[in-house]
């Protein structure tokens, strides 16, 4: 997406665009949740000289539109973002820094920060987070003479029960996604992050070719028969509709997965991630989306004032409850008593202690191209784990 920024940015002058007293924000999905609404009320009753803007726009074209408009030297004041690209943004001179204090980051879940600070600076307002449990169905464990009420907790048990759900029933043991989606990415990092592995390093060395990201490729790869056949033609919400019709017995989801199973009529549970035998806790892909504020506004400092507004404890965690499938991210007394009150979000909140963030990289694109095409390799037979790491480390010192 960001591929031709280096090139553009230097012709288009960000400098002296016009000064809007509006703040334009551009939002993400289909309409702007009623939880916004009221915040933007708020904030214009208070700022009336700021008002807010906001556009939305559909999720295929978003950040397309956001990285446009940007490269034209026609920014919008702040936009929703992967925090993925916020490395991206930040090279090519696009937007500004959002530093956050000792307080402020020290109020978020273990690692949230992390997520959107490249060389010590932050550039992007954590506003969304997504973890990440395993879910089974109940009834077709015990088809398959399997404990209905007994997850399994490690890799070595995960296969053992696929294994014998595949050999016994109808179903798949397992929901394997592997096709050619940024998703194929995140699905390998939750194996990553649950056997303490990493890709790269606060100095920026690449951490990818390690025994511990050996052991989970090759755990990858030993779940390919008692998963759905052919899984590199299935992306997460496929594999989520194989699972709500019946045809698989364990996946990894979001929270969201809860509801929609209830709604589908399985019997569900839903636990920790399984972890691998160098794992020091129950872990998770830690995903932010942010609010990224751009640069030559000639606003800056007020919209950042308005992001956080906008990402304050109160108003981030109203956002969150509204929205249903987000994990919270900041703890709080109001998380402790959700917990309390719903007890299938306990495992979305346990992992996070030893779960890792999403690599940032200057090529965000070329990292996920590398990583699916490391894990595709593997999934069809057409590498070893050992040679499919070794040419994907390799292809990710291009990209830092």
């Amino acid at each position: 997406m960001l591929a031709t920024i280096a090139g553009l940015a230097g012709t288009t002058g960000l400098a002296g665009v016009a000064q809007a007293e509006d703040i334009n924000i551009i939002l993400c999905g289909d309409t702007v949740t009623p939880v916004y609404l009221e915040l933007f009320a708020e904030w214009d009753a208070a700022n009336p000289d700021y008002k807010v803007v906001p556009e939305v726009v559909g999720w295929g074209q978003c950040q397309d539109k956001v990285t446009t408009l940007a490269v034209a030297g026609t920014p919008v004041d702040i936009a929703y973002v992967g925090s993925r690209t916020l490395k991206q943004f930040a090279i090519n001179d696009l937007i500004v820094p959002v530093p956050m204090t000792d307080e402020e980051k020290a109020g978020y879940y273990n690692y949230v920060p992390e997520t959107v600070t490249f060389e010590g600076t932050q550039w992007g307002i954590p506003v969304a987070f997504s973890t990440k449990a395993l879910f089974w169905n109940k009834d077709l464990f015990e088809e398959a003479g399997l404990d209905p009420e007994t997850p399994p907790k490690t890799w070595e048990e995960q296969l053992a029960f696929a294994k014998q759900i595949t050999e016994n029933t109808d179903a798949a043991g397992f929901g394997m996604v592997a096709k050619s989606f940024d998703a194929t990415m995140h699905w390998f990092l939750h194996w990553v992050y649950t056997n303490n592995g990493s890709v790269i390093d606060a100095d920026g060395n690449i951490t990818l070719n390690s025994p511990q990201n050996l052991a989970a490729l090759t755990a990858f790869q030993e779940m390919v028969p008692y998963s759905e056949e052919g899984p590199t033609a299935y992306e997460q919400n496929e594999v989520r509709a194989i699972w709500l019709d019946g045809g698989l017995a364990m996946m990894h989801c979001s929270v969201s997965c809860a509801g929609r199973g209830t709604e589908a009529g399985i019997n569900w549970g839903v636990a920790p991630l399984p972890t691998g035998p160098e794992a020091q806790g129950p872990g998770t892909l830690l995903i932010t989306d942010s609010l990224a504020v751009f640069k030559g506004t000639g606003q800056e400092d007020k919209v950042i004032e308005f992001g956080k507004f906008l990402t304050s404890p109160e108003n981030q965690l109203a956002y969150e409850l509204s929205e249903g499938g987000l994990t919270p991210l900041r703890p709080s007394a109001e998380v402790d008593a959700l917990v309390a009150d719903t007890p299938h979000w306990k495992p979305f909140i346990d992992g996070i202690e030893y779960g890792g963030p999403e690599p940032l990289f200057n090529d965000y694109i070329g990292l996920q191209n590398a990583m699916i095409e490391m894990v595709q390799s593997v999934v069809t037979g057409a590498a070893e784990p050992q040679e499919a790491l070794d040419k994907a480390a390799s292809e990710l010192e291009l990209y830092k």
